[in-house]
């Protein structure tokens, strides 16, 4: 879904049509909506109507042969978009939030649509998305397949009682899973709106990066699995908050905390988004004192430049900018952490940098779409998370003392001026792993004015060829946006840092992608 559709069109979505099909036959028939069921009939499977076959196809075709069908559907005239949505649901109904890999994947999906649409030839077009697919059914088919699924209808009673935002966190708190599954429902029939700005208050009681994602998949997604849909898209943002409820502690506390001071500070209940425009020096400066300063620190100074009335969108430039530097300032991975497919000194997948990148993507695309408080707080949640992630890295593990890429030496080593050069260096750098050269000729490629277009296309092959640890995909949709709503003079900085992650990850081919591009014929 694009970044100008409006909060009122989704949350209508949320309501529209989809009661009966996400909530149950039973709240459905209190609602007037469709016959009773009766209790004693157990939970009953979602069923997608007219995508159901294609979905069921997803979850139970071998994933030995799953890539040759794909190609044949492809060849039958089946839209790459309809096939994401089947993957999308199957992940929906399968997971429901709850599976590391699972929701990994789910998260994947939307960004490797986006990237089909800027491969170099139409053959290569289904290339990301056969990549995140067959991770899908194969993640599905160890998770048990149909016998084994997560979301279900929800069966319960619908009430004449209202409940007020926050009601929903209580419910949450007590990890009475099927109480908070029925309210939730109750929500969403009532209000869409009230529905999403409660589980607003739900997700921001942990800010952490899988947290904060699944609700803006939900947004994002909405466009291509249909509007009857979107009301189980947010069911699994629930319940990842549910499951995450039986870990909490104490520390969560501490945000929600500073969270209220800061709103009732700055009188910002009562406050609407301002239009303020910022200089290149004052978000830099906002950059600056987000990255170095205490997590109470970096959530006071968004907090003060919301009062002052600046765009939320120059805000949030600060604030990505601020996790960009994790990326480039990383000195990789430390032996302690070394794992299958992240080698020591790696930045790509689960690194402090890019985890704190695609959450902060996703705090401002949900401020774009929340209102009132919610609006405000996820740009002041995004903050404290950035600085929080930074102290967060480890002991002995220090950001403010380390460089970031690239240095002056290193771009000093730089040969190329033109693009075909540059190009020709980078594709040589990334293969070599050479993570700091590889963000020293982009960063070259930026100075001297070479258009970006060639820069992504030559590393969105990489992150379509790679396995990535399961962050290649959304990551790379994240520099992407970000580079684009960001202003000329800071954009560069998020494109460097992709170059360096890339290069990271290279070497690990993903799983199915020989066979994928046998079969498309690239």
């Amino acid at each position: 879904m694009n970044a100008l559709q409006s909060r009122r069109a989704f949350l209508s979505n949320v309501g529209k049509g989809t009661i009966a099909a996400t909530i149950g036959p039973a709240l459905a028939g209190e609602l007037g909506l469709a016959p009773s069921a009766s209790a004693a009939d157990g939970p009953k499977a979602l069923n997608f109507g007219d995508m159901e076959s294609l979905v069921c196809f997803m979850q139970e075709t071998p994933v030995a042969g799953l890539q040759a069908a794909l190609a044949e559907k492809v060849k039958a005239g089946v839209p790459l978009k309809k096939l994401v949505a089947a993957g999308v649901l199957a992940n929906a109904r399968t997971f429901g939030g709850e599976d590391y890999v699972g929701f990994h994947t789910l998260m994947a999906l939307s960004p490797a649509l986006s990237m089909s649409g800027n491969m170099a030839s139409e053959k290569e077009k289904a290339l990301p998305i056969f990549k995140v697919l067959y991770r899908n059914t194969n993640r599905i088919q160890e998770h048990g397949g149909r016998g084994n699924e997560v979301l279900h209808e929800v069966d319960g009673q619908a009430s004449g009682l209202t409940a007020s935002p926050t009601e929903l966190l209580q419910v949450m708190k007590t990890k009475d899973e099927a109480a908070t599954e029925k309210l939730m429902a109750r929500m969403v029939s009532r209000d869409p709106e009230e529905a999403f700005d409660a589980l607003l208050y739900c997700v921001q009681e942990n800010p952490e990066v899988h947290r904060t994602v699944l609700p803006y998949r939900a947004w994002d997604l909405l466009d291509v699995v249909g509007e009857e849909n979107a009301s189980t898209m947010l069911r699994q943002s629930l319940h990842y908050c549910l499951k995450a409820e039986k870990y909490r502690k104490p520390e969560w506390e501490e945000h929600s905390r500073i969270l209220t001071k800061l709103l009732d500070e700055h009188k910002l209940l009562e406050k609407d988004s301002g239009t303020r425009t910022a200089t290149d020096d004052y978000v830099e400066q906002l950059s600056k004192t987000i990255f170095e300063g205490t997590a109470e620190q970096a959530a006071s100074a968004v907090a003060h430049a919301i009062a002052e009335g600046f765009d939320p969108m120059a805000i949030g430039e600060a604030i990505s900018l601020a996790a960009n530097q994790l990326v480039l300032r990383d000195v990789g991975r430390p032996p302690a952490w070394e794992s299958p497919g992240k080698p020591v000194g790696s930045v790509h997948g689960d690194s402090v940098g890019v985890h704190a990148s695609d959450s902060i993507h996703a705090w401002r695309n949900l401020a774009g779409i929340a209102k009132g408080r919610n609006a405000h707080a996820c740009l002041i949640l995004g903050a404290w998370q950035v600085a929080r992630d930074r102290g967060y890295s480890g002991e002995g593990r220090d950001f403010l003392k380390w460089t970031p890429l690239p240095t002056k030496y290193q771009i000093g080593s730089v040969k190329g001026k033109d693009q075909d050069t540059l190009l020709a260096e980078l594709n040589e750098a990334i293969k070599g792993n050479l993570q700091a050269q590889s963000a020293a000729i982009v960063h070259q490629c930026g100075q001297l004015g070479i258009p970006e277009k060639p820069v992504f296309q030559a590393l969105l092959r990489y992150a379509v060829s790679e396995d990535g640890a399961l962050h290649a995909e959304k990551y790379y949709q994240t520099t992407w946006d970000e580079f684009h709503r960001t202003r000329p003079s800071f954009r560069w900085r998020h494109l460097v840092a992709l170059a360096r992650v890339t290069a990271s990850e290279y070497g690990r081919p993903a799983a199915g992608q020989a066979e994928a591009r046998e079969l498309l014929g690239v």
